[in-house]
């Protein structure tokens, strides 16, 4: 039978979503399965194609990788968990995972160290709310939230504040995230976890930029 994707009251799980067409972008979140069409905006892509491209050029030759959406980060409940009994996929915009283990031919299985979303419209209370929750929950160590409405960035780290150098890193899950920090376009920012990456928001916020 086939599976009603989009539909809340049906709960969808990995294997599931392992037989949809390559050609279709989905997330699932806890069984629900979420349709990650269309295709982003111009300055959406711009924004993601700059900040791929330092966190790239930065993490060469170290332990740690950084990927670009689409890419699956399989996030179980537990290491042992069969595809049929996992309920949660995501794409995030971009990635970085230090612990090679944990990188799979489609994605990775296991919460990523760092997660940086952009929003747009149709994503904001997903980003912002249930991923943001989800993240927290699985042991991500830094989540980066980019809003091109307002050119700011929200960040969510946990401790330790020691960079992530080792190739296997403690996942914390469970770990709480600290009272988020507010940037503007006016700021330049470095990831807890990469202090030696400086990101100038105002470059960051420029990339395709609607005229006005």
């Amino acid at each position: 039978m086939a599976i009603p994707k989009g539909d809340k009251d049906v709960s969808v799980t990995y294997s599931d979503y392992l037989a949809w067409p390559d050609g279709e972008r989905w997330e699932l979140i806890h069984g629900v399965a979420y349709d990650m069409s269309p295709a982003p905006a111009r300055r959406h892509q711009g924004i993601l194609a700059y900040v791929t491209y330092l966190f790239v050029t930065y993490l060469e030759g170290s332990p740690c990788s950084a990927y670009a959406a689409p890419f699956d980060v399989v996030l179980p409940e537990s290491a042992e968990a069969a595809p049929d009994e996992i309920d949660t996929v995501v794409q995030p915009d971009l990635v970085v995972v230090c612990d090679s283990a944990k990188l799979t031919r489609q994605g990775c299985t296991g919460a990523p160290d760092f997660v940086l979303e952009i929003l747009s419209p149709a994503t904001a209370f997903k980003d912002m709310e249930e991923k943001l929750r989800l993240y927290e929950s699985h042991g991500v160590r830094e989540y980066w939230i980019l809003n091109p409405a307002n050119d700011t960035l929200m960040v969510y780290s946990v401790l330790p504040e020691t960079p992530a150098g080792a190739t296997a890193v403690p996942r914390q899950r469970g770990a709480r995230y600290r009272k988020p920090v507010l940037f503007t376009s006016d700021d330049t920012v470095a990831p807890q976890l990469f202090p030696g990456l400086p990101v100038d928001l105002r470059r960051v916020f420029d990339r395709d930029r609607e005229p006005s």
